[in-house]
């Protein structure tokens, strides 16, 4: 009976232990040891009007091909991808959202900095 508590008892620790939350961690021999997670706060997203994003045309590692490159965004992934996105369908082209920049692929500066400012992104400026 002893065996089959302790084994219900090392279930619910396991549980609790989950190796998806501690990858990079070797290996531990203290029966005891509990994996302390560092918890990222999420980043909050300024208001348009606080945001200061730069607007550029970029070459660079691009194959030669124009891209419209908003720099500076200040907030969360999800804020970045749908504010990439509106950009995008508003200019009819592909592009990214990510590592804090939208990638617009072709000469779109300023169709990006009219959108921009209509959004509220009044601290908007033009780069080169």
């Amino acid at each position: 009976m002893q065996n089959i508590t302790f084994d219900s008892q090392n279930r619910t620790n396991m549980k609790n232990n989950d190796w998806k939350e501690r990858l990079n961690v070797v290996y531990s021999t203290n029966p005891d040891y509990s994996y302390e997670r560092e918890d990222s706060e999420e980043q909050v997203s300024l208001e348009a009007s606080r945001q200061k994003l730069r607007v550029q045309l970029d070459r660079k590692n691009r194959g030669g091909k124009v891209v419209t490159l908003v720099t500076g965004f200040v907030g969360t992934e999800n804020d970045l991808k749908e504010l990439g996105k509106l950009l995008k369908s508003k200019c009819g082209v592909g592009g990214s959202a990510k590592d804090g920049e939208i990638i617009v692929q072709g000469d779109f500066k300023q169709k990006v900095l009219e959108l921009l400012k209509k959004e509220g992104y009044t601290q908007t400026k033009p780069v080169g």
